[in-house]
């Protein structure tokens, strides 16, 4: 199989840019970066024609996309519906989310995951975001299916896992003791609090005992307070924990976000997730979420009441909100993208980096930060067209209406 040289872009590899510099992909898989005076004559070249080329978008929470929702119909070809269309996005992995909902819903959701990630591209686990959450922070989650998290519980995940690969599991503080995280977290399941009244300390208990993250920062869950951290102070002032966070200026005030861009201590970072909804690379405006309507209104998905439902953000528009608003440089917002949350989920050995031996996933984005192209295994596909009713959080006025979460 004839090498290609992808060149005329600048190269990101996940840690540092490279200019003048060629990529060489071969059988699906990345050869080397080299100069492009030193592309091989036997390669086939192709010309990117600048932009920006980097490892390929890797979403933890992703709801729905191509007018396809997983809580409504847990089947395979919402997932593949799902895949191809955060794919024009510029992802390459992703965690199909599902919501509090019944039992019944779940088994299936759990089934078909198991057989996607073997068999549909671009599935790389699940995200059950629930039962197992606080009905104080309920936000569009039917609060009456939220239950504590027991020793059974607990059991049932770990075998979900094993069947999965990767388990992302968001649980409220008050609904798990320290001792089932703790046994969660040492099977492998990768704990994430979120809609959660927790104060500091009891959130920084559940750190110690295994929790490895926040689900979408500042939204459901106790504020930071002068005299009371709650688990936005804990999640920031604890170096080993990784925060998802919506980058949409909706979400999170931009000012608020770059205040905790500064904060967050490390080597745990904070990294983009989407929480999208099926409106993302689709064209529709309304849709049912467990039995309530969500409409979209100038990008903004919410319930009658304002509370929002998930959002219409795509990562390839987090990357130009963090470019654009949040004073990123475009080196930290692509690891925000990719690298960032590759390792918290602990798949940094097949994502978020460019380096010889590792699939080519990859995507080319333009001078406005725009997908031209993603590859999957060295395959390309198209980027997606632009879509009626969004709002771009780059353009958004950021001080528009924040509706409650």
């Amino acid at each position: 199989m004839t090498a290609e040289a992808l060149v005329g872009a600048v190269i990101f590899d996940g840690d540092r840019r490279h200019d003048g510099a060629a990529l060489l992909i071969e059988a699906g898989q990345v050869v080397a970066i080299v100069a492009a005076a030193a592309v091989p004559p036997s390669a086939t070249r192709v010309d990117l024609d600048g932009g920006w080329l980097a490892p390929a978008f890797v979403d933890a929470q992703v709801n729905g996309g191509g007018g396809a929702l997983f809580n409504a119909s847990p089947a395979s070809a919402t997932l593949e519906t799902i895949a191809a269309a955060h794919r024009k996005f510029g992802v390459a992995a992703l965690l199909p989310t599902l919501i509090t909902t019944t039992p019944t819903i779940e088994r299936a959701a759990i089934d078909v995951v198991a057989r996607a990630v073997k068999a549909t591209p671009g599935i790389a686990g699940l995200h059950l975001e629930g039962p197992h959450l606080a009905p104080s922070r309920h936000g569009a989650h039917p609060a009456a299916w939220m239950r504590p998290l027991e020793d059974d519980d607990v059991d049932r995940l770990v075998a979900i896992r094993e069947t999965v690969g990767t388990l992302l599991v968001t649980l409220a503080v008050e609904q798990a003791p320290p001792a089932r995280i703790r046994r969660l977290a040492d099977h492998g399941v990768v704990v994430s609090l979120g809609h959660s009244d927790a104060g500091y300390e009891a959130a920084r208990r559940a750190f110690d005992a295994g929790a490895r993250g926040v689900t979408h920062l500042f939204n459901a869950m106790s504020p930071l307070r002068h005299r009371e951290p709650g688990l936005v102070g804990a999640a920031l002032e604890a170096g080993n924990i990784w925060c998802g966070v919506i980058a949409d200026g909706v979400h999170v005030h931009p000012a608020a976000l770059r205040i905790a861009l500064r904060a967050k201590r490390g080597p745990g970072r904070i990294f983009f997730v989407t929480d999208a909804m099926p409106t993302v690379g689709s064209d529709l405006d309304e849709f049912d979420l467990e039995g309530r309507r969500v409409r979209r209104r100038d990008g903004v998905l919410a319930l009658d009441d304002g509370t929002l439902a998930g959002s219409d953000l795509d990562m390839a528009a987090a990357v130009r909100h963090a470019i654009g608003a949040l004073e990123c440089t475009p080196e930290e917002a692509l690891r925000m993208a990719s690298r960032y949350p590759a390792r918290c989920l602990g798949l940094q050995d097949r994502f978020g980096t460019i380096a010889p031996g590792r699939r080519a996933d990859l995507v080319h984005l333009d001078a406005d930060w725009r997908v031209r192209r993603t590859w999957m295994a060295g395959v390309a596909s198209a980027p997606a067209d632009a879509q009626p009713g969004r709002t771009d959080p780059a353009a958004r006025d950021t001080a528009a209406r924040r509706p409650s979460r």
